[in-house]
Order: structure tokens, then C-alpha cells, then sequence
């Protein structure tokens, strides 16, 4: 049995291969008499152009104008086949050339047919291509005609090679409309074109790129174009330059400070470059929103420097990452994150910045003030706030605990005799807190009320804190990171072996040595940074109109400062530091 099976192995792989072999070479032949057929049509076409008049040979809306067509089909040996035709003036450089020492005022010396033909009901087909010079009988002549050197370049100032150019021109006669690509070092050269007058049009344009024109004169949209459409003049060039290059990809994401999604944000996004004065006529601006997950994909951005303002009057801008405006680079991918607060009256962002490298500056302290007003905080760090456990809003608790008598407030039960039990630790756990982020550093919780009655005891309200990256491991754990240790003061450093985990929960614990008396936590503020707390900006809200001053201070800078006149519900202030 296992000899025949292996007999049969071998058959299959030898008479596989002889199945192989025999299709390759009957797609070879077919290929062949693909090839060919279209050297034949090729030949003919030749054939065709070899007893045309010279004047005649050109294509039909091209540059030169003549009776063949830019592209045709044609069938023939069963097969249809697409042919494309370029023919161009050439400016050979025996006799001078257009503009150069000698000048030559008759450049068109002769002209360069270029065939390309492919099979279109073919599926392995190579396309071919066949080139060839036609020249006059006699010599070459003067004429008024002009040329256009186009010239394209990247942001580099490279040049761009195989950059479509369409030139069209609907004022001559006979009309032109030609399709052309740049060579090697970027520029495509038609000698031999029409006079006009600012009517050349011309588009560039590469998969994958950018794209640049010229613009009509006097148009309702842009009537004072940067780039007019081009000039031809008698025997002379007109030489033009375009700048594409690579699309970039622009994420714009809307989300709190915990990189919670804000859905559905409205945005403008303008970029810097313009294609018409007097008025300013933007080449780039849009108005667009974040979708449910608080994000938006701008695919095919041209590199520019984008100014993008949020429309969506429900917000104010906390901060972006990175600031704004925001350098596109030709192919990148750019993420700018907007991080949103409900919006509040008279609203003050403050962004601190290094003076030299325009750097942001982190752990800046911010202080403004006017006459007896006076409010600080401190860049890239902001506050999550709890501040109400009833109806259920917490994980667990020792069922001693009092969360809906007073709302927003936890305190003991009260025991069947009307008192507090005594000599006894109740706890609270809260829910999971997502920080949005394994990066979170934690600085410091605040409580309040901050002290306790002197009769519950000296440390009646104790905390504890657990985080992690799993949001299931929970150990609760103090100060020194042991689980016998307590926060027992507000506004205590809580960074040690606690930043750099995504998920934090709180145990709120409560005793009391008096039956008549509880303790209570009204609210709980853990200070925070993280990948989406903007690291040098800040904002104040619900200020009174007026003008405010501003003072910041930073490690390694002089202390910088600022006035700002708060008039509206919007303001901002830039504060550049020296070191």
C-alpha cells in the first residue's frame, strides 16, 4: 500500500508539471501572437503617419495640432486594442536652442511621435511602445509661435518625475487639450505652441500627491489668482513652476481629559496656503466633526501649517496635543487632540511655551489675578472631582455606610437605637476609575471636609488607594505602599508607586468614638497628568470681564508675565518663557 501511494505521489507531481508546462507555453504562444498582432497595428499606424502632410502630424488638441488622435481603439486578429499617441515639437540643440546662445527662433526642428499600444480584452499583456522622429523635406523656418517649460517640484525642491500635466487651452484654434508626464528631473517642454494671452491652462497632478493649477482671471470665486493661467508669446518661453508632493493623513480627536470620546465636536480646518489675493482665497478649508468616538480622519492632506478652531459652542478647548496651529509634513500622519470642558462663561486658555524653541513647558504654575481676585494651576495637571455615592454609585461597601441620607455625602449608619456605632471601621469602595491611559502620573489627593469632629477620633476618616492595568487586581494599599498604612491628611503626595497604571479605585473608611457623632466625606479630588492632559496649557473659567494679570513659574526659566482684558466668553493668553 505505502509503494503505491508513493507511486501515486510521483505521478501526480510529474503529470502536474507536464500540466504546468503545457499551459505556460500555450500562454507563451498566445503572447507572442498577442505581441505580434500589435506590431502590426503599431506598423500600420507608422505607416499612416509616413504619408500625412508634416504640418499634419500632431494630434488633435495637442501641442503640435494635428489629425491624429490622443487615444484610439482598433481591433484586429481578434483582439481589441487601445492605442495612446504623444507627439511632441523637438528643439534640437544643433542649431541652438529657445532662449539659449545662439537663440533659436525656429525651435520646432523636428518632431518626436511616441506610440503606446496595449490589449484591452487581454489579461497578461505588456504593453509596447514605439517611438520615431518625423522631420520636414525643407528647412526649417522662422515662426511666432512660443513654448511652455512646466517645471514641477516637491516640497524639497526636487524634481518630480512622471507628474501628470494637462494643458488645455479653449481660446486657439484648433482647441488644445493634452495630457503629458514631466521627465526625470521634473519638467515637460512643448516647443511650438499658439500665442495666447493668460489663457494656458495647466494641472499637475501624481497618484498619491498633491495637486497644483493656474486659475482663470477675474473669476467670481477667485478673481485675483496667485498663479493666472499662462501667457504664450512669439518666440518666447514661458516657464512656470508647480509644487506638489506626498498626501499626508490629519487624525483630529475630541475627547476629556481622561481620553474619554466627546462625540460629534464640529471643527473648521484651514491651511496657510493660498491661491488668490485681495481677497485671500484659501487652496485648503473645510468644516467637519468628530464622529461617535470622538475622531476624525482627514485623508489626502497637502503639507501646510493648519489653523483649526472648534465650532461647537457646547466646549471650550482645555488644550490640544500638539499646539495649534499645527506643521503638516508631506507623508505623515498627524494625531491633534483637542481636549474639551464644558463650556463656561468668559473662559481664559493659557498656553506657557519655551521663548526659544517654542517648546511647550510643562509643570508651569499659572497665577492670574484681579484686584481682590486671584486663582492659580499648574500646566499639564488637572482634577478628577467624586463628589456623589447615592443610589448605588460605588462598587462595594461594608453595609454600615450611609450614602443617600445626606446626597453627596457619606457618613455612618445610623444603628436601631438612633446612635453611631462606636469603636467600629465601616469602608466604601468606589468604582473604577479609568484614566484613559498606562502613562497617568498621579500627584496628590484632596478631601473635603479636610478635618473631622475633634470627637470622632484623631484618624476617623482613613483612605486607601489601589491601581493597576487590568482593572481586576485590587490591592489597597497607603502611603508606603503597604496594605497596613492610611492616608489620614488631605492633599498628600500620591505619586509613589502609583503612576503608571490606568485604573484607580478608592476605601473610604469611617470610625467615630462618639455615638453621636460621624464622620463624612463630601468630595474627593485626585490630581492627575496623562496622555491626554495638554502639558502646557490651562484654563480658567467663569471669569468676571475685566483684565486680569498673569504670572508664571517655572523650573529653569524666569518667571514670565502677561496681561490679558477678558472681554468675551473666549480668551486666550501666550506666555513665553526665557531661560
Amino acid at each position: 500500500m505505502i509503494d503505491v501511494l508513493v507511486s501515486v505521489g510521483i505521478l501526480v507531481i510529474l503529470f502536474g508539471g507536464i500540466y504546468m508546462i503545457y499551459f505556460s507555453v500555450l500562454d507563451v504562444i498566445a503572447n507572442l501572437e498577442l505581441r505580434a498582432a500589435a506590431t502590426s497595428v503599431l506598423n500600420k499606424e507608422v505607416e499612416v503617419i509616413r504619408n500625412m502632410r508634416y504640418e499634419d502630424v500632431g494630434t488633435v488638441g495637442g501641442v503640435p495640432t494635428g489629425l491624429i488622435p490622443q487615444t484610439k481603439t482598433t481591433n484586429f486578429d481578434n483582439a481589441q486594442f487601445s492605442i495612446k499617441t504623444i507627439i511632441r515639437n523637438i528643439d534640437d540643440p544643433f542649431d541652438g536652442v529657445v532662449g539659449g546662445s545662439p537663440n533659436d527662433t525656429a525651435p520646432a526642428d523636428y518632431k518626436l511621435v511616441e506610440m503606446e499600444i496595449d490589449c484591452v480584452s487581454c489579461q497578461k499583456f505588456v504593453p509596447l511602445i514605439f517611438t520615431t522622429t518625423v522631420a520636414p523635406k525643407s528647412l526649417e523656418s522662422a515662426t511666432n509661435d512660443g513654448s511652455l517649460f512646466i517645471n514641477v517640484f516637491d516640497a524639497g525642491g526636487v524634481g518630480v518625475d512622471e507628474a501628470v500635466v494637462r494643458v488645455t487651452n479653449n481660446i486657439v484654434a484648433p482647441t488644445i487639450d493634452l495630457t503629458d508626464a514631466t521627465n526625470v528631473n521634473g519638467v515637460l517642454q512643448l516647443v511650438g505652441v499658439p500665442t495666447s494671452t493668460q489663457s494656458y491652462r495647466i494641472e499637475v497632478s501624481k497618484a498619491g500627491y498633491s495637486s497644483e493649477r493656474t486659475y482663470a482671471l477675474g473669476d467670481p470665486e477667485n478673481p485675483n489668482p496667485s498663479k493666472p493661467d499662462a501667457t504664450v508669446a512669439a518666440q518666447t518661453v514661458t516657464s512656470i513652476s508647480f509644487v506638489i508632493d506626498r498626501l499626508s493623513t490629519l487624525n483630529l480627536i475630541s475627547s476629556g481629559f481622561r481620553c474619554e470620546a466627546i462625540p460629534d465636536v464640529g471643527f473648521s480646518v484651514a491651511g496657510n496656503k493660498i491661491i488668490g489675493t485681495g481677497p485671500d482665497v484659501l487652496k485648503f478649508s473645510t468644516t467637519t466633526a468628530t464622529n461617535a468616538q470622538g475622531l476624525k480622519i482627514l485623508n489626502g492632506v497637502e503639507w501646510d501649517t493648519y489653523s483649526i478652531l472648534m465650532t461647537d459652542s457646547s466646549y471650550d478647548i482645555y488644550g490640544t496635543t500638539p499646539f495649534v496651529p499645527i506643521t503638516i509634513n508631506p507623508s505623515s500622519t498627524v494625531d491633534l487632540r483637542f481636549t474639551l470642558v464644558p463650556t463656561d462663561p468668559r473662559a481664559l486658555l493659557v498656553t506657557v511655551k519655551d521663548a526659544v524653541t517654542g517648546a511647550a513647558v510643562s509643570n508651569a504654575t499659572v497665577g492670574i489675578s484681579s484686584g481682590v481676585f486671584s486663582d492659580s494651576a499648574v500646566t499639564g495637571r488637572v482634577v478628577y472631582k467624586d463628589s456623589d455615592w447615592s443610589s448605588g454609585q460605588y462598587s462595594n461597601t461594608s453595609g454600615v455606610i450611609d450614602v443617600d441620607g445626606v446626597p453627596g455625602s457619606i457618613r455612618l449608619a445610623v444603628n436601631a437605637s438612633g446612635t453611631y456605632d462606636t469603636g467600629v471601621a465601616s469602608w466604601l469602595e468606589s468604582e473604577t476609575v479609568d484614566f484613559g491611559s498606562v502613562s497617568t502620573t498621579y500627584y496628590e489627593v484632596t478631601w473635603s471636609p479636610a478635618s473631622q469632629p475633634v470627637s470622632t477620633g484623631s484618624e476617623s476618616l482613613r483612605l486607601q488607594i489601589a491601581t493597576n492595568n487590568d482593572n481586576a487586581t485590587w490591592d489597597y494599599v497607603g502611603p508606603d505602599g503597604t496594605a497596613g498604612a492610611y492616608y489620614t491628611v488631605s492633599r498628600t503626595d500620591i505619586s509613589a508607586g502609583q503612576s503608571s497604571k490606568r485604573y484607580l479605585r478608592y476605601k473610604v473608611y469611617l470610625s467615630t468614638e462618639d455615638e453621636n457623632e460621624t464622620p463624612s466625606l463630601n468630595d474627593i479630588d485626585f490630581k492627575f497628568g496623562g496622555v491626554c492632559v495638554p502639558t502646557a496649557q490651562t484654563v480658567f473659567q467663569d471669569l468676571s470681564l475685566g483684565t486680569y494679570d498673569i504670572t508664571v513659574d517655572a523650573s529653569g526659566y524666569t518667571q514670565g508675565t502677561s496681561t490679558v482684558s477678558v472681554s468675551g466668553n473666549w480668551q486666550t493668553a501666550e506666555i513665553l518663557l526665557s531661560q
